[in-house]
């Protein structure tokens, strides 16, 4: 049989105590924060001064007062009351049959302060859960969906679906086209007639999949510069290199101060129209509480942008 040394009695209580006098400066002060008895947590300080063999408190003073060796220690002791916390935690939300890891892919046509918002929400709500969160474009959400890359997506419309994919009407977001003033097409008064707009360069996103392979929503020019990313086709639309599509809530500022405006298209519904997204999961596994939650808070949380 091993012998057993002294720091093996050494207990998760003991380290809350030595936490507890450390974050109110006392023993009792802590002993209020922690309704027990001055000689209580005395007694915990000092049994765990044995057990790790050091002082942890100065107590000459007038109040004790933590010693250099105390400072070093109450990291760790914290580290290791935070994981067991955490661990408790996880194993609470497993047994309620909430889930350890989210993944979520995201339309980047989804407002990023109502996202951002989102899930600072649910980190607070679920701070167990991992989370993997994937912007993409066109049909590379559904695609990394049905790949089982991520459990949950918020998705933009597709001319075919993914086999096993149930998808739910989410929200609209405001789109608009757009183009520097600096433009041709920008000079034109009234509606653009679709002759006029393909003569120009369309810059519009690319599909990393191949769900919208053979058709080009909203794609009206022969002459087309494609981009993975929502930010790269915003700066050359404002850079005077193209005209596009863009969500309202990207460009609002931009067409405030008139660096970007508005074009009107007789073919593409005038100067404005609505994209629906979708939040979309597999027929064969539901989302779990956490992965519901989130897409739903995401939802409200749109509205207002």
């Amino acid at each position: 049989m091993s012998e057993t040394t002294p720091t093996d009695a050494l207990t998760l209580d003991q380290l809350r105590v030595f936490l507890a006098v450390v974050d109110a400066g006392g023993f009792s002060a802590a002993s209020r924060a922690l309704r027990r008895a001055q000689s209580a947590v005395s007694y915990a300080i000092a049994n765990l001064e044995r057990q790790l063999g050091v002082s942890l408190f100065e107590r000459s003073g007038r109040k004790p007062t933590t010693t250099a060796a105390g400072q070093a220690l109450a990291s760790e002791a914290r580290a290791v009351v935070d994981r067991v916390d955490r661990l408790k935690a996880r194993a609470r939300g497993i047994a309620s049959g909430v889930e350890p890891r989210v993944g979520i892919a995201v339309d980047v046509l989804f407002p990023l302060p109502a996202l951002v918002r989102g899930l600072g929400e649910f980190s607070a709500r679920f701070p167990t859960v991992a989370l993997e969160l994937r912007t993409e474009v066109l049909g590379a959400v559904a695609q990394l969906v049905a790949d089982g890359v991520c459990s949950v997506g918020i998705a933009g419309p597709l001319p075919k679906w993914p086999d096993g994919i149930e998808r739910r009407p989410l929200t609209r977001i405001p789109m608009a086209w757009v183009a520097s003033k600096d433009h041709p097409l920008a000079r034109l008064r009234g509606a653009i007639p679709t002759e006029a707009a393909r003569e120009h360069v369309q810059i519009v996103l690319a599909d990393r999949s191949r769900l919208t392979e053979g058709h080009d929503l909203g794609v009206l020019s022969s002459h087309t510069w494609r981009v993975l990313d929502l930010a790269a086709k915003h700066a050359l639309l404002r850079a005077g290199l193209g005209w596009g599509g863009m969500p309202l809530h990207s460009v609002a500022e931009d067409l405030a101060r008139k660096r970007l405006v508005r074009l009107r298209l007789v073919e593409l519904d005038g100067d404005a129209h609505a994209a629906p997204l979708f939040s979309v999961h597999r027929v064969a596994e539901p989302p779990g509480p956490a992965a519901r939650w989130l897409i739903e808070r995401l939802a409200t949380g749109c509205v207002g942008k």
